[in-house]
């Protein structure tokens, strides 16, 4: 009889645990129930026996709560890659994408701002995460899985890349050196730099030609014959190919393209190019 008891004692103190039973069909059954009816078992003197203590250095497991369910660790926060006030590359990287999902309508800066706050809390809602407006590990992630690797284009559709380093045909000279890479126009004298604007391209229907060219003509209020458009400060270096100011460049930036001259978006900047560069000087258009 003492056998029984002890048996039933001790399965009464394994059910009292969050541990359930499972049937065949793996459902879940009620928790199990121990009727204490029978009493507790006798003791050797035959008196109740008081709750012992546990043994120093035994383990108790997890406290219960008011509730009578063990406590469970508070999820681990995911570790924070940028957040508000944050500036590089990687920033300008993370808004391009955010700029992909049409979270981020304003093109990437590089700087964590107020918008890219509000992009990211958006991005975070739809998707069940905290909307802690800050990109973690979880957040980024998932916004690399939605997205693709950014094109330079995309990283700076307004302009803003740094210029590439001079074709060597630039370094002699007069010239007005021009990269594809970086979109990037450099006014040079003597292989010394003394002004940078950023530049936009022909489309791939008429793309801006490559090499070494001269300005053969200078147009103020230029407008084009072939396409009505205006053309201020035209600098003509290749058939009906110059250098010129676009309004449309200003207002779009590289969404747009020319047909084929290469536009300037700093007004101010190009009128000061105009009026330093002369007929003959130099142009060299490289990749």
């Amino acid at each position: 009889m003492k056998r029984s008891l002890a048996a039933l004692a001790a399965l009464a103190a394994v059910s009292g645990c969050t541990a359930q039973a499972v049937d065949a069909q793996g459902k879940t059954a009620p928790p199990v129930r121990i009727d204490g009816s029978l009493g507790p078992a006798p003791t050797t003197t035959g008196k109740d026996d008081k709750p012992a203590a546990p043994s120093k250095g035994e383990d108790d497991g997890p406290a219960a709560t008011p509730t009578g369910k063990a406590d469970t660790p508070a999820p681990v926060p995911a570790k924070v890659l940028w957040s508000r006030g944050d500036r590089g590359d990687d920033v300008r990287k993370a808004q391009a994408r955010l700029h992909q999902v049409a979270w981020l309508i304003t093109p990437p800066t590089g700087t964590y701002d107020a918008r890219t706050v509000a992009a990211v809390k958006g991005f975070q809602g739809k998707r069940g995460l905290p909307r802690t407006g800050e990109l973690d590990v979880v957040t980024w992630q998932r916004l690399r899985r939605m997205t693709h690797e950014p094109a330079a284009w995309e990283l700076y559709p307004y302009g803003g890349q740094p210029a590439a380093k001079p074709d060597p045909r630039c370094l002699t000279g007069r010239v007005l050196c021009v990269s594809k890479t970086s979109r990037t126009l450099r006014w040079m004298i003597d292989g010394k730099t003394v002004s940078e604007m950023d530049v936009r391209f022909g489309s791939q229907y008429t793309p801006t030609r490559e090499g070494v060219f001269s300005v053969y003509f200078k147009s103020r209020h230029h407008v084009s014959t072939i396409y009505d458009t205006s053309m201020p400060y035209a600098m003509f270096f290749s058939g009906g190919q110059a250098v010129h100011y676009s309004p449309d460049f200003a207002a779009r930036g590289y969404y747009g393209a020319s047909h084929g001259c290469v536009n300037v978006r700093d007004e101010g900047k190009v009128a000061a190019l105009f009026a330093q560069v002369r007929t003959g000087d130099k142009v060299v258009v490289y990749w």
